[in-house]
């Protein structure tokens, strides 16, 4: 459970940054605005890519079950 939302937390940063970088448009700031909560997500974003990270250097084990069953 952790796992698949830290991976969709994960994918919903990359696309911003991606559409930071095409069209210098910052869809996280636009939906929240420039408030606190906009730092929480980029603050659990960035947890994310920690977590994902240290799981893809423990091996497969780790990988979230939904991926085990393909």
């Amino acid at each position: 459970m952790l796992n698949t939302l830290a991976m969709i937390l994960l994918v919903v940063g990359g696309l911003n940054w991606g559409l930071v970088g095409a069209f210098n448009f910052n869809l996280v700031t636009t939906i929240f605005g420039d408030t606190m909560l906009t730092t929480i997500v980029y603050i659990l974003v960035g947890l994310s890519a920690v977590l994902v990270a240290i799981n893809s250097m423990k091996g497969s084990d780790s990988a979230p079950a939904s991926a085990s069953t393909m």
